[in-house]
């Protein structure tokens, strides 16, 4: 973890938070995320045939998943020694590169979406918006699902399209940033558990939960301290209190904390039964004690929260660039 490492994530972190991902340029060029899926489907129509055993998909599945980081690691590791020798512009590019696979501004911009839809066009411009950000089948929900689900995708997408980009960049530089975006686009595409990727996604999804692990621990605290500017020390508490005690009802190892985090920290429900593609996921509530109706203002309060926590993140990686520059 180098000072310009450092340095270059606050620049990319700040550069996200005011640009974004500009339609204009994603509208000619192809996003980098979207090659990686290109390669990630090829993989997955060559090599996930149905007439192979359950253990040779998983073999053939974890091989794949392989290839992909490693493959990603050199790219990375490229990139970074094309930009080393140009001095400031090296430091420049990187840092754009760094800040397209950041998600603030543009994950903000599609929960706000959310309230927007709602507040415009009733329940069904909020299930339009929503439909947009979460898997779940939008026609079951009423507006405090709504609100709820884009809520919740708010606070997960904090931790694997925020604090776990920066995380990796931070200890592992480009080559560490790659790869994890890899590895969260194959489990996003293959790693569920349904027939077809049960065996084959198996190794993306385990390895996408242990590199999410420090981030979505990383997540509360951040949440914790953007509730303290605004909400007070109550609220900061909350926010741990919740993660720390409801973390566990969720079904994914990861994701728990900043949706309990988040839901302490606005004082709402939040998780609970709901239906993805026609079946029911039948879950506890998180923070039960919370208020059971999500609302367009908690939906608001969300957002302002997740950038008061982005911007906790930056004054964090910038004290411990300072830090780094003096021991």
């Amino acid at each position: 973890m180098s000072t310009e490492t450092l340095v270059v994530l606050v620049a990319a972190l700040l550069l996200d938070r005011i640009v974004g991902d500009p339609d204009w340029l994603w509208r000619r060029l192809p996003h980098p995320v979207v090659l990686f899926g290109a390669m990630i489907g090829w993989c997955d129509r060559t090599f996930n045939r149905k007439r192979l055993g359950d253990e040779t998909l998983k073999f053939r599945g974890a091989l794949v998943i392989a290839a992909l980081l490693a493959w990603s690691l050199v790219c990375g590791f490229l990139l970074h020694r094309l930009f080393s020798p140009l001095g400031l512009v090296g430091v420049a590019l990187e840092a754009i590169l760094v800040a397209i696979f950041l998600a603030q501004k543009s994950l903000a911009d599609h929960v706000s979406r959310v309230a927007s839809g709602l507040r415009t066009g009733g329940l069904e411009g909020g299930r339009k918006a929503v439909s947009m950000i979460v898997g779940r089948d939008p026609e079951t929900l009423d507006e405090p699902a709504v609100c709820r689900a884009a809520i919740e995708s708010l606070a997960e997408n904090f931790s694997d399209g925020v604090v776990a980009p920066a995380f990796w960049y931070a200890f592992l530089g480009l080559p560490g940033l790659l790869a994890y975006k890899m590895l969260n686009t194959a489990d996003s595409m293959v790693g569920h558990k349904s027939p077809k990727y049960l065996h084959f996604g198996w190794a993306s999804a385990r390895l996408d939960d242990l590199a999410n692990l420090p981030a979505a621990r990383l997540s509360i605290f951040l949440i914790a301290v953007g509730a303290a500017f605004t909400d007070g020390r109550r609220a900061a508490r909350s926010a741990l209190g919740t993660a720390l005690r409801d973390h566990g009802l969720h079904r994914s190892p990861n994701s728990g904390w900043p949706e309990a985090a988040m839901a302490g920290a606005l004082g709402v429900q939040l998780a609970g039964p709901r239906i993805y593609a026609g079946s029911l996921v039948n879950e506890p509530m998180i923070n039960g004690s919370g208020r059971a109706v999500a609302t367009v203002g908690d939906v608001e309060a969300g957002v302002s929260l997740f950038y008061r926590a982005c911007a906790t993140l930056v004054v964090l990686v910038g004290l411990v660039a300072v830090a780094a520059s003096i021991f």
